[in-house]
């Protein structure tokens, strides 16, 4: 099976499926050059009706985007920066997510915004922040963060081919990040999470780049004795709790780990159904990992120091088994 990076797995997804369906289309700032490699090569293969470059001003893109998906098109809207999500708030949440209802099931918004998520550039506030957190609460619009690329390819897929708006998020960060992409057609379905490592003591669930910092943290907290089982979610609306319930009846021991801000965080949700949902099965009190509570900083290591770290993470383990 061949081996690719994440980005070169963004690009085959996105080529492969405007090739499959001629509905597909890109529209965004600079998709054409390809500011990002994601999306570099497509519009000299498919064209200025298929690519096409948009003013700044993410609000007019978001509603174009909107307004093709709820007439028959499925865009793809590139947005840049997740931090720039915020300019299109509106559209996002007033419009693309309640159409379907509000309309009675007589339409469909088939599209996806895809976005640059959280820190590992060093882009400063404006660009460095993790926004998953605050689409989780919007009913009706799924929201992705894969950490690998093969979960990346399948997942971008399934979200260009789903009739509902999907949020895909990546990070820079793992731009580069490398891992077997088979050559052949897959999908992976929204929603379900994947054990990246089996383990009988304690349960670490992540998404994005914290998967790979659990990852580290369990490699490391193995020498100790402690096996840890670490589940990446992938999707975050909607999120696999039957897959981290059955892990945390076997372990007794839940951390959750989450590139946001503590209050009303992702692992504030993964945490709170936990104690909810799993409580006789808990033999310690659940534990959570999050960025600290400042803007996020320009300097890089200021940025690894707000960010989870796989010393936060060992810490949050630690707590569980004392």
């Amino acid at each position: 099976m061949p081996r690719k990076t994440y980005v070169a797995a963004i690009q085959e997804a996105l080529s492969e499926e405007m090739r499959r369906d001629p509905r597909v289309f890109l529209i965004g700032e600079d998709v054409r050059i390809g500011v990002f490699p994601s999306t570099r090569g497509l519009h000299a293969e498919f064209g200025d009706k298929r690519v096409i470059d948009t003013p700044i001003s993410e609000l007019a893109v978001a509603g174009a985007g909107i307004g093709a998906a709820v007439t028959g098109l499925r865009p793809i809207v590139d947005l840049m920066f997740g931090t720039f999500l915020y300019l299109a708030f509106d559209q996002i949440a007033n419009q693309a997510g309640a159409m379907r209802y509000m309309y009675g099931g007589q339409t469909k918004t088939p599209l996806v915004f895809m976005v640059q998520n959280g820190a590992g550039s060093s882009a400063g506030h404006h660009h460095s922040q993790a926004v998953h957190q605050f689409f989780m609460n919007m009913p009706q619009i799924k929201v992705i963060l894969p950490s690998t690329p093969y979960d990346g390819k399948g997942l971008l897929k399934s979200a260009i081919r789903d009739d509902n708006p999907v949020l895909f998020l990546h990070s820079l960060s793992l731009g580069g990040k490398r891992g077997q992409v088979p050559a052949e057609e897959y999908l992976i379905p929204i929603g379900a999470a994947d054990v990246k490592r089996v383990g009988k003591d304690v349960t670490i669930c992540a998404v994005g780049p914290t998967v790979y910092t659990a990852l580290d943290a369990a490699e490391s907290l193995a020498t100790e004795g402690v096996d840890a089982e670490v589940i990446d979610l992938r999707s975050l609306s909607p999120w696999d709790k039957e897959t981290v319930l059955e892990s945390v009846a076997k372990t007794g021991r839940f951390v959750a780990v989450d590139e946001s801000y503590p209050t009303c965080s992702a692992a504030s949700e993964w945490a709170a159904t936990v104690a909810q949902e799993a409580f006789h099965d808990l033999k310690a009190p659940v534990q959570r990992v999050n960025n600290k509570d400042v803007p996020m900083p320009f300097s890089p290591v200021l940025e690894k120091a707000v960010v989870p770290s796989q010393t936060d993470v060992i810490a949050a383990v630690r707590k569980t088994l004392d």
